[in-house]
């Protein structure tokens, strides 16, 4: 009992403050590099291949019940030189793609900024 009266509370809540701040904040330093980095690189346009898709729901909860939940939207493109590389994008261009689809891929480093199917006479 004497832990919460004597100060211990208070250094537990302040641990716990900066923790979480310090979470936050390593955060949004990674965010901005990669976004600085993605600035940094060229933007490139190379034929690819769809080679699969997937998504990651995240459900947020709050304390009064209520919640909501967001989508994050990922393609993996396969390369001519066999390397793969997985792209998060909206759920528009997500739904545009189709597993086995074949075309003209543009990113600029982890960014994807388009896809152009390729006709194949089908």
């Amino acid at each position: 009992m004497t832990f919460f009266f004597g100060g211990g509370f208070e250094i537990l809540f302040f641990l716990m403050f900066f923790t979480i701040f310090g979470v936050f904040l390593v955060t949004v330093i990674r965010g901005i590099g990669q976004w600085n980095k993605n600035n940094h690189s060229p933007r490139l346009t190379v034929e690819a291949t769809v080679v699969t898709k997937r998504t990651n729901v995240s459900r947020h909860h709050h304390t009064n019940g209520a919640g909501h939940t967001s989508t994050s939207y990922y393609v993996t493109f396969e390369v001519e030189s066999g390397d793969r590389m997985e792209l998060r994008m909206n759920g528009y261009e997500y739904g545009m793609l189709a597993e086995g689809d074949h075309g003209q891929l543009s990113f600029q480093g982890t960014r994807y900024l388009g896809f152009e199917r390729i006709k194949d006479g089908r």
